[in-house]
């Protein structure tokens, strides 16, 4: 049954940036924070609330004045005309790295505020300036974002100027444009030094957690490892052969008697050794993460670097030659990444390890919300390879963990599924022990909801199966409606997001004052990747195809023997009629293989008129 919210991106993403406006741009000032105050991540995702639409859709952006649509600029009337918008955005991105560049001129990526220790104790400023991937990532897709803007923007406006106001001009934009490379370089490098292969033996405890969630046959452990190692052969070749920036030791991955995992940590690792092809602090400071990848921190960088790779990044040439060398470093490891979870959540064909709900990760932690990450890395691979092989049992993972995470069912009063989305899932930082001496720090990630619908839709992009696709919408639906109830309604953050009270316990207690910027911009991602999905054209099921291209041959033979009857000198109403009717065929020719709906109903038209016309003539003979 399909939810109650249908999906509308164009009008939910221009509410999205009347609420923004309405929240953060009070007299003309920017005010930065939200509930968990103003820290490097919480204000990227607030300014990428705005930025990410406007460089990322046509009929959002912002960088040309004169092309701005009239209902952008109904959403954004408090910055002012037309003319007014892209200086306000400018003077925020300068806000933003000026808050965030260090008195030594480095760029600051501090969890800051959103930091939680395991104790109730306050974290010390030590513990608050360490660094972790999603500062990084966010920061990466902040700065792509702020650099399509600016360089727009200055083409735009840079021809209007004369003289001293242009070279003026000229000036800021040339520094803001290279602050904003220096952060993007660093946030790159800070992902590059992540990234790590964990290696265990099959005995130990990490190795016996990787074996019970990939053992789903009874399978004895030998045979097991064999196997998963056949399987993963590629991956350990390239990985030996391939992987090199910023690896500190060597690991022991080409040993087929040893299993493996690869992803991001929470941070630079401790074992990453300096990168020299950049100066930044993030190049060189020993890190502090355990070397083993957290699915989480996996799916966070991934989901930056995947706007490294866009069309639109190579045309505009934005990034510099030690830029080129990071991404390609990044998309390798997004490579070896998503192809090791893919093959490891389908190893056993008569049951995935996927489909054992809950996902147990090698260090004897599990949760659906591991589940749903393996899932969403899966659904992105079927994606890039535009494959449909194995989406419909896809599919049926993505439905049980929505009923299990309560976005399709009720939820009951004291319910334990709603740790998923409030207070979150709880990420033991470990390693952090080390920073201050201090206990081991926590990272809270309550973007279940979230991630289900981004992936959901992303699915809908290679649905063939009309059930599949209909089932997909339905799902994307429901967990709209789902995130729908969590909108703040009343207050200063009104129509933002997160407001899980109203959802488990409505009315219970006032809407809060200020807005989750973690949640907010991650539903922002969600209906920019709506407004894409929905603008495709979807590969049709060949039997429709196929049905299409039989109507089509009928109505052509028996608009051939209909034209014998007239000549070209002829004049009549038929030799009109039958010259509509080919029209409507040769319309139907062109869109049978993208549209073959509306090639059938076309060629259902030209034989129920064909079909009078004959019938006409026949009477005119009895």
């Amino acid at each position: 049954m399909r939810g109650q919210m249908r999906i509308r991106p164009r009008q939910q993403l221009l509410d999205l940036w009347r609420a923004v406006l309405d929240c953060c741009f009070r007299d003309g000032t920017w005010v930065w924070g939200g509930r968990d105050g103003s820290n490097s991540i919480s204000d990227a995702e607030q300014l990428l609330c705005l930025l990410y639409p406007a460089t990322s859709l046509d009929a959002f952006a912002l960088d040309q004045p004169d092309s701005i649509t009239n209902d952008a600029k109904k959403a954004l009337a408090p910055f002012g005309s037309e003319t007014r918008i892209g200086n306000v955005l400018v003077n925020l991105i300068e806000a933003y790295i000026e808050r965030y560049t260090g008195p030594d001129d480095e760029p600051v990526f501090a969890m800051g505020s959103y930091l939680r220790a395991t104790d109730d104790r306050v974290p010390t400023p030590a513990e608050r300036s360490v660094e972790i991937v999603d500062s990084y990532s966010m920061s990466l897709s902040l700065c792509i974002a702020a650099l399509r803007f600016l360089k727009g923007y200055e083409r735009s406006v840079s021809g209007l100027l004369r003289d001293e106001p242009k070279r003026q001009f000229a000036e800021r934009m040339r520094a803001l444009q290279e602050q904003v490379g220096a952060r993007l370089t660093a946030a790159m490098t800070g992902l590059v030094r992540s990234f790590v292969i964990h290696t265990t033996e099959p005995d130990s405890a990490p190795g016996q957690a990787i074996l019970h969630m990939v053992n789903q046959s009874g399978a004895s452990a030998a045979e097991i490892i064999r196997a998963l190692s056949a399987r993963l052969e590629p991956l350990r070749v390239r990985a030996a052969n391939e992987v090199r920036l910023a690896q500190g030791e060597v690991f022991d991955i080409a040993n087929d008697r040893r299993l493996f995992e690869c992803g991001w940590g929470w941070g630079v690792v401790r074992t990453a050794a300096p990168i020299d092809i950049t100066d930044s602090h993030v190049a060189t400071d020993t890190g502090h993460a355990e070397p083993r990848p957290y699915l989480y921190f996996t799916m966070v960088a991934m989901d930056g670097i995947v706007d490294l790779s866009s069309q639109r990044i190579r045309e505009l040439d934005l990034l510099d030659p030690t830029q080129r060398q990071l991404a390609d470093a990044l998309q390798l490891r997004l490579d070896l990444a998503q192809n090791y979870w893919s093959t490891v959540a389908r190893f056993v064909n008569e049951r995935w390890p996927l489909e054992d709900i809950p996902w147990r990760t090698s260090d004897g932690d599990e949760s659906d919300y591991y589940s749903l990450i393996v899932a969403a890395i899966l659904v992105q691979d079927l994606v890039d390879k535009k494959s449909t092989d194995d989406l419909e049992r896809a599919v049926g993972v993505l439905d049980q963990l929505a009923r299990r995470g309560r976005i399709t069912s009720r939820p009951t009063t004291s319910d334990q599924s709603a740790q998923l989305h409030q207070p979150g899932v709880r990420l033991r930082l470990a390693g952090s022990e080390d920073i201050d001496g201090g206990p081991q720090l926590s990272w809270y990630v309550p973007d279940f909801a979230t991630m289900m619908l981004k992936r959901t839709l992303n699915a809908v992009r290679v649905a063939v199966d009309v059930t599949i696709r209909d089932e997909l919408m339905a799902l994307a639906e429901s967990t709209m409606d789902h995130l729908d109830r969590r909108t703040v309604r009343g207050g200063p953050a009104d129509g933002l997001w997160d407001d899980v009270d109203a959802l488990l316990t409505p009315g219970a207690t006032p809407p809060p004052e200020r807005p989750s910027w973690f949640l907010t911009e991650r539903v922002m991602e969600c209906l920019v990747v709506a407004y894409g999905t929905f603008g495709l054209i979807v590969p049709a099921p060949q039997s429709m195809i196929n049905r299409a291209q039989e109507l089509l041959r009928e109505a052509d033979d028996l608009l051939n023997r209909e034209r014998l009857e007239v000549s070209e000198e002829d004049q009549s109403a038929k030799r009109t009629e039958l010259d509509r009717i080919e029209q409507s065929l040769d319309r139907a020719r062109l869109l049978w293989r993208q549209r073959p709906g509306t090639a059938f109903s076309l060629s259902v038209r030209a034989l129920e008129q064909l079909d009078e016309l004959v019938n006409a003539r026949e009477d005119a003979i009895r």
